[in-house]
């Protein structure tokens, strides 16, 4: 009798891992559980847990790959789910501390009621944010700002004081959330500073008190930093489901003094939605520059690469480099408070392009 059982247990078993499982991969350096998966045509988001699943004696602790080790695939699906679907459900933004104050006024757009919310994470001068329409109802945004923590990133000096990429990408990366916020997006920042705030100044003091969301301290290892801030995005995205979730990175690079650099924007070499949204936000700025600069030719470009966050994060994303920090012509875009206001409101009207386009297939 126990002889039956054990055979029927193996035949199980086998059965189990014969429909689950598809070809194997070595593990080589860079390689991550996303990463491998998008290599080799499968939509993490499906096959994730099927994954973990079938290799779990050879991963991590933390569910991470081993250099060398041999992993099994899961076995591709004939039918793959639209990634791309949206809800109608209420939406709950999530930055810190949030008042919500309603009036009886109501607007053309959407015929919502206008509100005003109050987020502390954007500073006392720019906590309220008055919610405009609901063009962004059911959709979604992760957004972060580079470096930050003990890592500044690129730094230079600015009439005698230093100034740091982290600082400049953080304030752009909240006016963008508040512009957001403001078409009823719901919106994760991952990197955090609860005393900065947006700031109206020229030179932002230079702080390393950075966390990554929801409050972790960021790690003094490069390689940690990124992995940190990818698990927070793909944690969530996981916990969202189908919906229309996408991730905006914002760096700002370094350069020679000499080069001069418009903005421009990388995605995943394989992520068509994610192509979509940076033409999106390239298109924008190509039509503003027409329109306030006109005798200047915009020279951005939208292209792939292969960075970490590129790779490993789950959303159909997009990594905006603001300018070089070094030039004086690039400084001027990212000194001048006003100048970065506009930058959060191009990357946004580019993001609300996108959002029509998929609503209206």
């Amino acid at each position: 009798m126990h002889k039956h059982l054990l055979i029927l247990f193996l035949l199980i078993s086998f059965t189990s891992v014969a429909q689950t499982s598809g070809q194997t991969v070595i593990a080589t350096p860079g390689d991550g559980v996303y990463s491998i998966l998008r290599k080799h045509n499968l939509n993490p988001r499906q096959y994730y847990k099927a994954f973990i699943a079938i290799n779990k004696k050879n991963l991590t602790k933390v569910n991470g790959l081993v250099i060398g080790k041999t992993y099994i695939l899961p076995k591709k699906e004939a039918t793959v789910s639209k990634n791309d679907t949206t809800t109608s459900s209420k939406i709950k933004i999530v930055t810190p501390e949030k008042k919500t104050k309603t009036s009886s006024k109501t607007t053309t757009t959407n015929t919502i009621a206008t509100k005003t919310e109050e987020h502390a994470i954007f500073g006392k001068e720019h906590a309220k944010v008055d919610i405009k329409d609901n063009d962004l109802k059911g959709a979604i945004y992760y957004l972060i700002s580079g470096h930050g923590g003990p890592d500044p990133g690129a730094t230079t000096l600015y009439n005698g004081k230093l100034i740091t990429e982290d600082e400049y990408a953080y304030d752009v990366t909240l006016r963008l959330a508040k512009r957001l916020l403001s078409h009823g997006a719901k919106v994760y920042i991952i990197i955090q500073d609860a005393n900065d705030g947006i700031r109206d100044k020229r030179v932002l003091e230079v702080d390393y008190d950075e966390v990554t969301y929801p409050n972790k301290k960021i790690s003094k290892s490069q390689k940690l930093r990124l992995k940190q801030r990818t698990q927070a995005v793909n944690t969530l995205f996981l916990k969202h489901g189908g919906k229309y979730q996408r991730l905006i990175v914002t760096h700002v690079d370094s350069r020679s003094e000499g080069k001069n650099i418009d903005v421009f924007f990388y995605h995943h070499k394989n992520s068509k939605k994610g192509k979509r949204l940076a033409e999106h936000i390239h298109n924008s700025f190509k039509q503003k520059y027409a329109k306030y600069q006109p005798n200047r030719t915009y020279s951005g470009t939208v292209g792939s690469r292969g960075l970490y966050l590129v790779r490993n994060t789950l959303p159909a994303m997009v990594y905006i480099e603001l300018g070089n920090i070094r030039n004086a012509k690039d400084q001027k875009r990212i000194l001048n408070y006003e100048n970065r206001e506009a930058l959060a409101n191009w990357i946004c009207n580019g993001i609300l392009n996108d959002y029509k386009k998929v609503l209206s297939n």
